[in-house]
């Protein structure tokens, strides 16, 4: 599969992107075109509008679609990754929303059979591969592991962002992490996380606190799960070695498990 020529849609069907989202109907099975666009809007997915129409235009002459081939292909080789499409599109320009966000350069959302990327046409190709390698780890390890989706928890969810943007540092290097590693000290993550999230690591994905815990909202920070899960697995490589094969299949509660760790220090007696 790999890179599906969206471009082409994009031709097409740039001002109805309704439109374009009938195409995706059969990797959303029994949604509506209308409820696809809405759901990837949140994540990125441009609107219709001079602006992102320039985007494509530039991505068109970059020859992001084969860019991001060039990348997918190298990764499912060295990672022995699945074989998913990858949907490709203008980021959106006047709407807010998390996920790989930095100043609407770049947005992804992953599900365990596809991935999509929501681009600008001022992104470098190191953050694209960035962007690419946080979004294809989490295909990797939502594969590998036997939990069902629907399963998940907070912590489940906390450690896959944390290990996939570990992976970008170690792949990329750390001048491309994301802004939200870097958000809080170490002494606020403590704080934070005894605060807001030690109590709450077993709710589900389906849980609407799970999202506002992970995502931040009112006065739950910005991005707390996100930076939270990275500096608990920095942590956690300190001690022990990394292999990005084994972080697909390592269980979430692992990742508590070391000495100097903020969440062990700030764990309930």
């Amino acid at each position: 599969m790999g890179i599906i020529r969206t471009d082409k849609w994009l031709e097409e069907d740039f001002d109805s992107p309704i439109k374009i989202c009938e195409k995706l109907l059969p990797v959303f099975k029994g949604q509506s075109a209308s409820k696809v666009y809405n759901q990837l809007t949140n994540y990125g997915m441009y609107r219709a509008s001079q602006r992102t129409k320039e985007i494509f235009k530039t991505m068109k002459e970059k020859r992001i679609w084969e860019e991001v081939d060039g990348v997918f292909q190298e990764y499912k080789r060295k990672w022995e990754g699945p074989d998913i499409p990858i949907y490709l599109f203008p980021i959106g320009q006047n709407r807010s929303f998390f996920f790989r966000q930095e100043e609407k350069v770049k947005g992804g959302v992953s599900y365990p059979d596809k991935m999509f990327l929501f681009l600008s046409d001022s992104l470098t190709l190191q953050e694209l591969e960035a962007l690419f390698v946080h979004e294809y780890h989490h295909i990797c390890r939502l594969n590998k592991q036997t939990k069902r989706f629907d399963d998940y928890t907070l912590l489940d969810s906390i450690i896959i962002e944390g290990l996939a943007e570990y992976s970008v540092l170690v792949h990329c290097g750390r001048n491309y992490l994301a802004d939200w590693c870097t958000m809080y000290s170490g002494a606020e993550l403590d704080d934070l996380w005894r605060r807001f999230l030690e109590d709450s690591l077993d709710i589900k994905k389906s849980d609407r606190k799970h999202d506002d815990l992970l995502y931040g909202s009112g006065r739950i920070p910005k991005l707390l799960g996100y930076a939270a899960g990275f500096k608990i697995v920095e942590e956690y490589y300190r001690q022990n070695h990394y292999s990005t094969k084994l972080s697909f299949t390592m269980p979430a509660k692992k990742y508590l498990m070391t000495d100097d760790n903020h969440t062990k220090r700030g764990r309930k007696k």
